[in-house]
């Protein structure tokens, strides 16, 4: 049985029971060589779409990975809760840059079970479902501590190397098997869901447009390579996102553990080419 201290039930918060996915949203995704550009931390979709209050002291690594694989600590850039932004990064090297984030699991949440249920079932985090089934729970409530990981795709520049197929070592990643600003177009994006390391087969993977991001316009199971094949778009901001969670023993204070993953993207507008 799960024990709830008081000051523990008061530090926690509601917000996977909405889903809201989290992500990085550079000012460009397209930048000119040399050119800081500055970062808002987005969470929520639709109306419910704002500036993420992420607290500084939750952020364990906030990085970039270089075309050429050297890695860059961009913390000392964040300015989280500022007036318009809550960081400026500037990106050494022309070719495509990934950045990394990623926060503690100190994020807590309990919920009845009606709403938990719900959030189980539209996220696709069957270990959680069989858990709680076998256990004979599934009509109580449910907790978890969560973290966020997240990444964005920055091109720097024309031409160059991409680290974009390459993971970074989240806990739960995205990982493009095709950089989606390469100069060969296909049928489709076709990406891998790795945790842990591990390709993670069954995962419910989402594509939103960030223009219209009141749901997301494809959604996909990754297959037993933790494979999944989604469309290329263009033009645009897009965000690609998961969700995973493992059980906790009993003896925990939460029921499971769980980790949002997303990785962000976008193209210049039309007519507009990346400045060399």
């Amino acid at each position: 049985m799960r024990v709830w201290p008081i000051a523990l039930a008061a530090m926690l918060l509601a917000a996977p029971a909405a889903a809201h996915d989290f992500w990085i949203q550079p000012e460009r995704f397209w930048a000119p060589a040399g050119t800081p550009t500055s970062i808002t931390l987005q969470v929520g979709h639709g109306d419910q779409r704002q500036r993420s209050q992420m607290p500084a002291r939750r952020i364990l690594r906030f990085t970039s990975v270089s075309p050429d694989g050297g890695v860059i600590d961009l913390t000392a850039g964040l300015t989280l809760g500022g007036e318009r932004r809550d960081g400026e990064i500037r990106l050494p090297g022309v070719g495509t840059h990934v950045m990394a984030l990623q926060t503690d699991a100190a994020a807590l949440s309990r919920l009845p079970a009606t709403r938990f249920n719900t959030y189980l079932a539209d996220e696709g985090l069957t270990p959680a479902v069989e858990a709680r089934r076998a256990e004979g729970r599934s009509q109580a409530e449910g907790s978890e501590r969560y973290s966020r990981v997240s990444k964005a795709l920055v091109r720097v520049g024309d031409g160059g190397e991409s680290r974009a197929t390459a993971p970074v070592g989240l806990p739960l990643e995205i990982v493009p098997l095709a950089d989606p600003y390469g100069p060969q177009r296909r049928e489709g994006l076709p990406v891998t869901v790795l945790y842990q390391g591990w390709p993670l087969a069954g995962a419910l993977v989402k594509l939103t447009d960030l223009a219209r991001d009141a749901a997301p316009v494809e959604t996909h199971r990754t297959d037993g390579a933790g494979h999944a094949v989604f469309r290329w778009p263009e033009r645009g901001d897009w965000l690609l996102n998961v969700i995973w969670t493992r059980p906790l023993p009993a003896t925990d204070e939460v029921d499971f553990e769980t980790v949002f993953s997303s990785l962000s993207y976008g193209f210049p507008p039309a007519k507009q080419e990346a400045a060399p």
